[in-house]
């Protein structure tokens, strides 16, 4: 088995913005240190050509105090150059975005570019107000803005704005080397995000699960295992996706979920059950492992988990197999809301570890859903005063 090579993610800036500032970071490509700065507004980088990261520290020091030199004795006394958007993502960028998922990196890069080019790189943040707010979501919903110039729905719209948001947030309340607040205040704070009037939240039925369970091993052996996994555990198909044998505990029958493949970087443990721990096993039948090895692994790379489209392509292959037709949001993520209802009876609190929810309030509003049985059973035990 081949060794995984673990990412460097780390930078280093020194200097000032707008002055000197020089940053550091590892080629995600090579490992190779590079540095970066900026020249008449032009950013530059070259390769250091080692791995050395106090080395290419002390680089990034002796670059910085190079430029302050060279720099006019007055610049330092002079005003700041205007805060443009392009200046705060950049800053976003460096700082903020690298402590985030591997995901929510590529979502941040992705809603950064398309706000920079709906708004432009020299747009000043505090001129921002209602008028861009309106004509942004006008254009998002006709697919006329992001990547793939289709339309999208409210959900979509209300997640890159709330990314906008949070920029601007962080930005009221973060200083520069002269303590000055990059931004004094949020300019579209109180404004109303779009909301789904009517989203779709689909719960898998046990009629629906049992048709795909019993066709699940004629799809692959590895969407059997992911099924009953989804269905025994509450987690999102992502985290089981990334599940190493490192992180299952057959004597204490446990799994461990690591935070970066948590939505919300909620790492925690949780206890198997005997459906469980029987997927397991029938998977290391199939694919013997142990230590780092990905319990569920790639066709092309064994040493690497398998990914998105297959796990897709799979519930859809599951689906026409059992019969049961596609549903608009009948996926992976119906499972999880099967997992929240089925346990409806548990303490909240208990339920949210399980299912490895950080608030309460997201299960009671999104994924929790009583069925004709529950709300009978409900009104059976009801007191009743005798006549």
């Amino acid at each position: 088995m081949m060794a995984r090579t673990k990412r460097d993610r780390r930078s280093y800036s020194a200097g000032e913005w707008g002055r000197n500032r020089v940053r550091v970071f590892a080629d995600p490509k090579t490992g190779l240190y590079q540095i970066e700065w900026r020249r008449n507004g032009r950013r530059l980088t070259r390769s250091l050509k080692h791995r050395d990261w106090p080395r290419a520290k002390r680089q990034a020091d002796e670059v910085a105090a190079g430029f302050a030199v060279q720099e006019p004795a007055s610049r330092a006394e002079a005003e700041p150059e205007p805060l443009t958007l392009g200046t705060l993502f950049d800053i976003y960028g460096e700082e903020v975005t690298p402590a985030k998922s591997e995901k929510t990196q590529q979502r941040d890069r992705m809603q950064m570019r398309m706000f920079l080019d709906f708004l432009g790189r020299d747009r000043r943040p505090e001129t921002l107000s209602k008028r861009d707010w309106d004509r942004f979501i006008r254009e998002r919903r006709a697919g006329r803005l992001g990547p793939n110039g289709r339309p999208v729905l409210n959900r979509t719209i209300e997640n890159d704005l709330k990314f906008l948001i949070a920029v601007l947030n962080w930005a009221a309340k973060s200083r520069d080397e002269q303590g000055r607040l990059l931004l004094d205040s949020n300019p579209l704070r109180g404004l109303k995000l779009p909301k789904e009037k009517n989203p779709t939240r689909i719960v898998l039925s046990d009629e629906e699960y049992d048709a795909m369970l019993r066709v699940s091993r004629r799809v692959d052996w590895r969407f059997h295992v992911a099924l009953v996994l989804a269905h025994e555990t509450g987690h999102r198909i992502g985290a089981i996706r990334h599940l190493r044998w490192t992180d299952i505990d057959f004597e204490d029958r446990t799994i461990l979920w690591r935070a970066e493949h948590e939505k919300t970087g909620y790492e925690h443990t949780t206890p198997l059950t005997d459906e469980a721990v029987a997927a397991l096993e029938e998977a290391q039948r199939r694919n013997p492992g142990d230590g780092d090895a990905p319990v569920l692994p790639a066709s092309r790379d064994a040493s690497k988990c398998m990914g998105k489209s297959p796990v897709r392509y799979w519930w859809n292959r599951a689906e026409d197999v059992a019969g049961l037709g596609r549903k608009r949001g009948r996926g992976w993520h119906s499972l999880r809301r099967k997992f929240a209802s089925d346990l409806m009876d548990l303490p909240l609190k208990v339920l949210c570890e399980l299912g490895g929810w950080k608030e309460a309030q997201t299960v009671l509003r999104c994924y929790q859903q009583a069925d004709t049985g529950q709300l009978r059973k409900a009104l059976e035990g009801r007191p009743r005063l005798r006549t």
